[in-house]
């Protein structure tokens, strides 16, 4: 986003938008600094932003407004922190056995990263994820199918809860749309929500990736909670103060 003067509402509004869909938020003191306008404007455009459903406003800025997103359009948003997420949670991968990953980009960025020394299955909703784990000869990728959400590109409903619960995984891999101290994870679906319960239910451990976009806010469909989450994995470094309601509640990485 550049800096200017000139910006008019519709524009900066336009700005703050493409802020938002590439890089998951909008801090109010850095969209100010980048449209050369004020804190106040900035807070009036989110405002309108989030009166009009394309915006949520939280403390400080806004993040997405809460709907269902394509893959490719949540592929692009927040790239950074995601392949800083992903390189940190490499070190959770096994070499062999089995695991499952959701139909999260965020999770889907494991696939560069895995490095099997002997049989390692991966099961997955997203027919995206699993396509970029078949690239891996080394891999025995499995796609969980089932009723395509055409919003998201995931498959759903009951054939693929069914499909989700035939195996056992060392390790489930999920992100989560929102996350806060008090209810755990949060969904904006309802139908993708009932898929990561039916994976977490034959996994050991629960791997939770999220983005710090998603701290401290709150989406429609329960997720996990607390007691049932093994490690969080963030691109934040464990000690960032950011981290401190969730720190008593779960290792974090």
């Amino acid at each position: 986003m550049a800096t200017t003067r000139s910006f008019g509402a519709e524009a900066r509004r336009d700005a703050l938008l493409a802020t938002l869909r590439a890089e998951g938020g909008v801090r109010l003191e850095a969209a100010a600094q980048q449209l050369g306008v004020s804190v106040m404007t900035v807070r009036r455009d989110l405002d309108e932003l989030d009166a009009a459903g394309l915006a949520r406003r939280v403390r400080g800025g806004a993040v997405p407004a809460i709907s269902a997103r394509p893959f490719s359009e949540r592929r692009s948003a927040g790239r950074a922190a995601k392949t800083r997420i992903a390189e940190k949670a490499s070190s959770l991968l096994p070499g062999a056995g089995s695991i499952a990953v959701d139909a999260s980009t965020t999770a889907g960025g494991l696939a560069a990263h895995l490095a099997p020394t002997g049989p390692l299955t991966i099961a997955t909703n997203s027919y995206e994820n699993f396509a970029a784990l078949n690239a891996n000869k080394d891999l025995s990728p499995v796609l969980v199918g089932g009723e395509l959400d055409d919003r998201t590109g995931s498959f759903v409903g009951l054939i693929a809860c069914q499909a989700a619960q035939a195996m056992l995984y060392s390790r489930f891999f999920a992100s989560a749309y929102s996350l806060d101290a008090d209810n755990g994870s949060s969904e904006v679906s309802l139908a993708e929500s009932q898929v990561k319960r039916a994976f977490a239910e034959r996994a050991r451990e629960i791997v939770l990736l999220v983005d710090s976009s998603k701290l401290g806010q709150q989406a429609l469909a329960v997720g996990f909670a607390w007691s049932e989450i093994g490690i969080l994995v963030t691109e934040l470094d464990p000690s960032d103060a950011a981290l401190d309601p969730y720190r008593d509640l779960v290792e974090l990485l």
